[in-house]
């Protein structure tokens, strides 16, 4: 219950007067009565059905996110007292000072922190 606690009350303060939070099953097919199918819940996410899924571990949410749009998707850290956003790819060691590298998520990470600053003013 306190992640999904943290996640209601970060919309509320971003303007979201009342967020629509889907809890992706540990199952894939969710037999444990209540959270949604995580083969789907993504995708019902993407076309507006919910705000936000709550995954329940990490590829779980990561591996939809960066099917659907790997260069725009962006981390959020919830939880501090400041913003925290982040790429969603790894350190990219293999391509390091190569210049090669797309900075499109960098960007999207960078306006996705000044969107929520300005939300929390």
């Amino acid at each position: 219950m306190t992640k999904l606690k943290l996640i209601h009350d970060s919309f509320l303060k971003w303007g979201v007067k009342q967020p629509h939070i889907a809890v992706a099953g540990l199952n894939l097919h969710a037999g444990e009565g209540g959270p949604f199918p995580a083969d789907s819940v993504f995708n019902r996410a993407i076309n507006g059905e919910f705000d936000v899924v709550l995954a329940l571990y990490h590829d779980q949410g990561y591996i939809p996110i960066k099917a659907y749009g790997f260069e725009k998707s962006v981390s959020i850290t919830l939880g501090l007292p400041f913003i925290r956003t982040s790429v969603d790819h790894g350190t990219a060691f293999d391509i390091a000072g190569k210049g090669i590298a797309n900075p499109e998520s960098f960007t999207e990470a960078i306006k996705t922190a000044v969107k929520l600053i300005e939300k929390n003013r």
